[in-house]
């Protein structure tokens, strides 16, 4: 549950901004804005990942309070749970070794053998050392998607999308801009904060 609270997320109804921060927060001011009666479609989403969050916004508010709990609760289990899995998989329990497929040519299999400690013993580090080398490359690329998939979600149907996902991805900042200033106001503001964590982990990843 801790680890839930660090994680932010941004509220809209329609193309609107309802409220940006802790879960509980932002699903409790949706719940409110619909209490209300307002027609606009409610969609929350997380900023790290992009991804909406599906939540079930019927009943009173105690009852959606618990769900919400419960919610939060399959998660945690179930990141508890994967966790369980990786250090204690089938293969080597102790070390959490889960054993899987590998196809490679005669001659890469060659060379593992020939390693100190054999194929699995070199394979591990080797991916430990492009995980290490990579901790900014593959940060760089989350915070990529993740703005990608807010802007296709919530601005796919804006005029210029295709273009200024284009000049996203080339990275050609002043033309994004350009296309993305027509816009509601909300909606662009919130493109632009993702956009600048991409842009940062990138220049970051390449220093």
């Amino acid at each position: 549950m801790g680890e839930e609270k660090q994680r932010n997320y941004t509220g809209f109804a329609g193309h609107r901004l309802i409220a940006s921060g802790e879960l509980t927060e932002v699903a409790l001011k949706a719940k409110e804005w619909l209490d209300r009666g307002d027609s606009a479609s409610i969609l929350i989403f997380e900023d790290e990942t992009g991804n909406p969050v599906d939540l079930d916004f019927r009943g009173s508010l105690y009852e959606f309070l618990d769900k919400l709990e419960k919610k939060r609760a399959r998660r945690a289990e179930a990141e508890l749970a994967a966790e369980e899995t990786k250090r204690s998989g089938p293969g080597r329990p102790k070390l959490g070794v889960v054993s899987r497929e590998v196809s490679l040519l005669p001659r890469h299999w060659d060379w593992l053998n020939s390693q100190p400690g054999g194929a699995s013993v070199t394979l591990r580090k080797l991916v430990e050392e492009a995980k290490r080398n990579n901790v900014g490359a593959d940060r760089a690329r989350r915070s990529q998607e993740a703005a990608y998939k807010f802007m296709a979600t919530l601005a796919g149907d804006f005029p210029g999308f295709e273009e200024a996902s284009r000049a996203f991805f080339a990275k050609n900042h002043e033309r994004f801009e350009q296309l993305i200033q027509p816009w509601p106001e909300d909606v662009r503001n919130h493109v632009r904060k993702l956009v600048a964590i991409a842009i940062r982990d990138q220049e970051s990843a390449s220093a």
